[in-house]
Order: C-alpha cells, then structure tokens, then sequence
C-alpha cells in the first residue's frame, strides 16, 4: 500500500483561484493531481481528482462557498473519478466530455453538460472558454479564463514534461495541432493538471512543440539503419530518459510512429518498424 503523505497547503494563483493538489504523488503524477478552486461566492471545482474521500472532504472545507460547478479536462484516472462523489454531495452540475473507450479511462464518468468547442462558460463570477485539445486524450479540454490570461490545461501542457500520448486514444498529430490552436488564444501563464503554475505560456508552447518535433527527428533517424522493434527503438530514441520511464516512452514512440506511417514516413512490417 502506498504511504500517506502531507499535500501542499492551499495556494492561491490567481484573485479568485486556488490549487489544492490531491495526495497521489507518483512517477507519472508528480507532486498530485492539481485541483482548482474557481470563485469566492459560488465555487467552480476544476479537475477533482482520483477518489479519494480525504481530497473529498479538503475540496469541501476549502470552497469557502458552496459547490455550484465541477469541470474535468479529461477523464483519465487521476482527473474525474471525484466527480461523482462531489456531485452527489454537493448537487454541483458537471462539466466534460464524454470518457473515450480505450480502457484507461474514468468509464463511470457522466457529465450534466458537454461544453463545444470554444463555448462561453458563466458560472457565476467565473467566466471560462472551453477549448477541445484532442492529443492526449481525445476529450481534452482546456479552459482559458480570460481576465487572468489564465489558461487551464489539464495534462496537455505541463511543467518540465512532455505528457504521454496513449495510442489509440492518444493522438501525436491531433496534440501538436492542439498546441497551435492553443497558440491563438490570449494568455500569458498555464496552470496544468500537475506540477506548479508555468509564465511565459506561448513560449512554454512553442518549447514543447519543438521537442516533440526533435524527438520526432530522431525517431526517423533511428529508424533509417533498419528496421526495428519498439523496445529497440525506445532504448535509441530515448537514450537520455531514465530507463524506468521508457515504458511509458515505448507509448509515446508508438504514438510517432503512427503519426510517421500516416505521413508515410515509415512503415510498420508485423512487430518491427521501418523508414520509407
């Protein structure tokens, strides 16, 4: 079983937003799952979390209001599967899109509303933009609060990372199209699903887009010689990774290599792959 740990206190990032982070720290969550408080009369929860009653109880003695609005960015496991249980003890409506079914997803999630693409969201003193991200996830949404030039963006852009994208949900073409549609948005700082609150968003865009694209690069390269597994790729492209991360590596190449073999860049022979 896995140790309790003491969560960051309450951080305030913004005049009328919080961050509560949720106590499930691990390799690929980092410090927790970030929730957002939004609003000081009516309270908008962002991103509730694993299910998890202490984070329950913590959301709830920390809105400072009642519980109107829950939104979820995507329904991975350390994202939504809060949602209902706040629902029910709040009688908050919920906000998100529709859990994709490729296995790894919250399937009990059930939004109240599913907001489209570039939708105007009034929840009380709160005023979002919904922006559909597909890439990590093909129900990413990020939302953008435009009088704090504040951009929510689950764990499509995070600190210091580039997310995994899980094939066959995840999609490497669909995310960096999803980073130039973000890129026309006005904003300056991004608070993501993880870690902490990141300035300068536009050029935290444009430095992840160029290392997706440098790895990209060398994916091709790797491939040029002949043709090869993914375990043999994932030791070569991801050379400068710790090795107990190339699992989750190995998910994000294949996600390159599907992008490459649309492209027809690359062509895959039974379980080895190959440049064209």
């Amino acid at each position: 079983m896995r140790a309790l740990t003491v969560p960051p206190a309450d951080e305030i990032i913004a005049p009328g937003v919080r961050c509560l982070v949720a106590n499930n720290p691990g390799l690929m969550t980092g410090r927790g799952t970030n929730t957002y408080l939004l609003g000081e009369r009516e309270i908008a929860v962002l991103d509730p979390g694993p299910d998890d009653a202490r984070h329950l109880e913590r959301i709830r003695e920390s809105a400072g209001g009642p519980i109107r609005w829950i939104l979820v960015t995507h329904t991975h496991r350390d994202h939504s599967p809060l949602a209902a249980a706040l629902a029910r003890a709040t009688g908050a409506r919920v906000i998100g899109r529709l859990p994709p079914a490729d296995g790894r997803q919250d399937e009990q999630f059930r939004p109240d509303d599913v907001p489209r693409d570039g939708a105007r969201l009034e929840l009380g003193e709160t005023v979002l933009t919904a922006i559909h991200t597909p890439g990590h996830a093909s129900n990413c949404v990020c939302y953008l609060l435009a009088r704090e030039r504040l951009l929510f963006t689950g764990d499509h852009v995070l600190g210091g990372v580039s997310p995994v994208i899980l094939h066959p949900d995840g999609d490497m073409s669909a995310y960096l199209a999803s980073l130039e549609k973000l890129g026309s948005f006005d904003f300056e700082r991004i608070a993501p699903g993880h870690g902490g609150v990141l300035s300068a968003g536009k050029r935290v865009l444009d430095a992840l887009r160029a290392h997706r694209l440098a790895r990209e690069s060398k994916v091709l390269a790797a491939l040029a010689p002949q043709a090869q597994s993914l375990d043999e790729l994932t030791a070569r492209v991801y050379d400068d990774v710790p090795v107990e991360r190339h699992p989750w590596a190995k998910l994000t190449l294949e996600a390159h290599l599907i992008k490459l073999e649309r492209e027809h860049r690359a062509v895959r022979a039974g379980e080895r792959w190959q440049s064209i």
